[in-house]
């Protein structure tokens, strides 16, 4: 049974949600996982892609997430991957561009870009960055601006900066929105798979 105030949380939820993804490549500690998972529910990114070409490296690292990750993960859509190229033909069947955090002579910064558009982000590993194979899928680069002496982020941080600066220009371009209309099928579709869900850990 679903409340009234528990149904217009779902709605809101739903209806906030955005046409942009996070692709994550090779990520090995599943406590980064799961904080990318909490930044992108918090800016309303429905969905997230898992990309794991390592051999040491399988679906199950995403069974070692902490209980807060885990409750987040059952509300939202994780898609994981062990091909590079079957996960950027699915990424472009939805998405109109990849960006990625990597540094080279045509990298610009976070801030010149527009984020408001329907776009994936592609973020890499923890020490070698992203691989050449995922490079060559992408439509540009960026670098986060740092004045530090070492210029360098955690994943999950570097995540959650580049994704709040999404949802700043996304709201000031009025894309979030309280109200989920009724011929809107991409969310309506989100919020029926909020309510199966929310059916399914009732009747447990």
């Amino acid at each position: 049974m679903i409340t009234d105030r528990r149904l217009e949380k779902l709605n809101r939820v739903a209806a906030n949600r955005q046409n942009m993804t996070v692709i994550i490549e090779n990520v090995h500690d599943p406590h980064n996982i799961g904080a990318v998972l909490r930044s992108c529910d918090a800016v309303g990114i429905q969905e997230v892609y898992v990309l794991y070409t390592e051999s040491r490296l399988s679906q199950s690292r995403l069974n070692e997430l902490d209980p807060t990750s885990t409750g987040v993960r059952k509300w939202m859509h994780v898609h994981f991957f062990d091909d590079v190229d079957a996960c950027f033909t699915v990424v472009r069947s939805k998405y109109d561009k990849v960006l990625a955090t990597h540094l080279n002579d045509e990298s610009v910064g976070l801030h010149e870009l527009d984020l408001t558009q329907n776009v994936a982000i592609l973020f890499g590993n923890e020490h070698d960055g992203i691989s050449e194979e995922a490079l060559k899928h992408t439509d540009g680069n960026f670098i986060i601006p740092q004045v530090g002496m070492v210029q360098s982020l955690n994943i999950s941080v570097a995540c959650a900066v580049t994704i709040y600066e999404a949802m700043r220009q996304r709201t000031e371009a009025g894309l979030y929105n309280d109200d989920l209309a009724e011929n809107d099928t991409y969310r309506q579709g989100i919020l029926d798979h909020y309510t199966y869900k929310h059916k399914q850990a009732y009747l447990k």
